[in-house]
């Protein structure tokens, strides 16, 4: 019960922190809202369970590390 008053809780307060933020945001800079669950704690962790499973490392090698060109990585 205790979780479910802490994710009420927070999804009352997400609501308000997203009205704040768009009443502030500069829409040049960022285009789109602010949605609730950008600052609710709770959809942020569920969001991390879901994480992807990364079984070649060749991919991420090629993504993140840069090489000279011609030379292979």
């Amino acid at each position: 019960m205790a979780d479910a008053k802490g994710r009420d809780n927070w999804m009352h307060t997400s609501a308000i922190l997203a009205c704040i933020a768009n009443a502030n945001r500069d829409p040049k800079k960022k285009p789109t809202p602010f949605k609730p669950g950008d600052f609710d704690p709770y959809l942020a962790k569920d969001r991390r369970d879901e994480a992807l499973e990364v079984n070649d490392m060749a991919g991420l090698k090629n993504a993140f590390v840069k090489t000279k060109e011609g030379a292979t990585p």
